[in-house]
């Protein structure tokens, strides 16, 4: 019986490639070991079926950026625990594979408001960071806020065109009702606590609050600690 050795290895005596293609070939999920994805170099093997993809190529992977539905109340160093294979949204489990390397080097992007739940981005990819980053001023976010109370008469109209809570002025913001005890804001750059402070300058009493969507970008039909990939069509 031979001693186990590296993927890397045996795949460099079966195809003859150099050490770093071996390593790209394996992190791009293009080697199966008896039929299954590895895509750890590092990973030992003995008299297993090894394979290399007809279609291979031995280039770095792209870098990803993840959707997560976040719970409500999560620090982001918590989230990020929560993005792995097995949390990736069933509804989304095509297209891209996901590779150990995705989960690697990500960066959280702008943060929720206390106590929100709802999408959170990380990236591999700094274009992606430096836009979110960059143009967090020009950006639109939406939430969807549960409430209770009464709202005060022309309440709607007030958040549309500005109004001041405490001596405090606070922005304008697109507002609407979704039902009766939900309401939908858009606005650019939130500030931290700004939801709640617009929603008691007009009589309410902040629930919950989710947001939906950071640019042209929605969290979409994903369950809360479940995430999905950016699709290459999505701009933020």
């Amino acid at each position: 019986m031979t001693d186990p050795i590296r993927l890397s290895k045996r795949l460099i005596e079966l195809v003859g490639c150099s050490r770093r293609e071996a390593e790209l070939f394996i992190e791009g999920g293009w080697v199966t070991v008896d039929g299954e994805v590895i895509d750890e170099p590092q990973f030992k093997v003995e008299g297993q079926k090894v394979e290399l993809d007809k279609d291979a190529k031995a280039t770095a992977p792209e870098p990803v950026t993840i959707l997560l539905n976040a719970p409500a109340g999560i620090d982001v160093e918590s989230a990020m625990q929560l993005i792995s294979a097995e949390t990736l949204s069933e509804e989304h489990r095509y297209g891209k594979r996901p590779l150990r390397g995705h989960f690697l080097r990500l960066t959280a992007s702008a943060d929720l408001q206390a106590n929100a739940s709802g999408l959170l981005v990380f990236t591999q990819d700094w274009k992606i960071l430096r836009k979110l980053t960059a143009d967090s001023a020009k950006i639109e976010q939406e939430y969807v806020v549960e409430v209770e109370g009464d709202m005060v008469a022309h309440g709607l109209n007030r958040l549309t065109h500005g109004l001041s809570y405490k001596g405090k002025e606070l922005p304008a913001v697109k507002a609407s009702w979704q039902n009766e005890n939900r309401l939908r804001f858009a606005m650019k750059n939130p500030q931290p606590g700004i939801i709640d402070q617009l929603c008691q300058a007009v009589g309410l009493k902040v629930i919950s609050v989710r947001r939906i969507r950071i640019g042209g970008v929605s969290i979409g039909k994903v369950p809360v600690g479940q995430w999905r990939y950016l699709s290459g069509k999505e701009k933020f």
